[in-house]
């Protein structure tokens, strides 16, 4: 299995919505050139911020087959799988491998709270399902729960084709850990925090998942090209310039930050979902006075 593209500046891609919530094609493909253009590694379908759990089955498959349509193979697409049911994962990865998708991630199951034993066959059923797919674990314990780096540690050396995570815990021990206990494996530990680009690439991480990139990809591919050219301390400053402009996200309610930002830049992507609504004015201004002084 080749992982040389499984590198660099991963983004979940914000999924455009007219005013009666129908998917936006036109908006959505040019997120996807705005992305690609903006020099990012790959996209990542149905992440937390493409708003996966507001869309059935058959809304995936328009939304994955206008995204792969679009790229043209350009880069790498990923297809994000957050279900609980084993089964239905299972479906969603076969789906997706049919479609074209060159690898899943698989956030673990939400609202229950499983134990280790339950949660390894969860994920190895899974990967299994589809073995010459690159699977990645998408460790986000706002699920309510982690990974352990002990089960992470295990499914990479007992599973061929998990070769991966996006670790969203913001822990930089937790992740220095499992980047440790899998030294000796081929395994591609990306963080999920924009905040966290360059500390986790000091760390050992091969890359970042990042959801500002939706908007502001130049920024932070940026980021991580300098780290990759041994231009150190010019990606800790561009580190720096770019976390306030992040960190005012944590303002808004879960994920509706993202597309605010993308609607300041005039990427018209249409409203959050409801129950989800916009930010207030207030903070729509803070917003954009930020990415204005990052733009400076």
């Amino acid at each position: 299995m080749n992982l040389e593209e499984l590198k660099g500046i991963i983004v979940p891609i914000v999924v455009p919505v007219n005013e009666d919530e129908t998917i936006n094609e036109d908006s959505l493909r040019k997120v996807v050139d705005h992305i690609i253009d903006g020099g990012a590694n790959g996209i990542l379908a149905f992440g937390s911020n493409s708003e996966f759990y507001m869309f059935d089955e058959e809304e995936m498959k328009q939304v994955f087959s206008i995204i792969n349509d679009e790229v043209k193979s350009r880069v790498p697409v990923f297809w994000g799988i957050g279900v609980i049911r084993t089964s239905k994962a299972i479906k969603l990865a076969k789906l997706a491998q049919t479609m074209g998708a060159f690898g899943v991630s698989v956030l673990q199951p939400m609202f229950l709270k499983p134990t280790e034993k339950e949660l390894y066959l969860h994920y190895k059923s899974i990967a299994e399902s589809v073995p010459d797919m690159p699977v990645l674990i998408y460790n986000n314990p706002r699920v309510g729960y982690g990974l352990s780096t002990e089960l992470v540690s295990k499914l990479a050396h007992n599973v061929e084709n998990i070769v991966g995570m996006k670790d969203s815990s913001g822990n930089l021990t937790y992740l220095s850990e499992v980047i440790r206990l899998t030294k000796d494996i081929e395994f591609k530990p990306f963080t999920g925090k924009d905040t966290l680009i360059f500390l986790g690439l000091c760390a050992g991480a091969c890359g970042s998942v990042c959801s500002t990139a939706n908007g502001l990809t130049k920024e932070v591919v940026e980021i991580y090209q300098l780290f990759k050219e041994g231009r150190y301390k010019e990606a800790r400053e561009a580190q720096m310039k770019f976390n306030p402009a992040r960190l005012i996200q944590d303002k808004a309610s879960f994920p509706v930050a993202t597309k605010d930002m993308c609607n300041i830049l005039g990427m018209n992507v249409g409203d959050p979902i409801k129950p989800s609504l916009p930010s207030e004015q207030a903070l729509l201004d803070e917003m954009e006075l930020r990415m204005k002084k990052l733009r400076e």
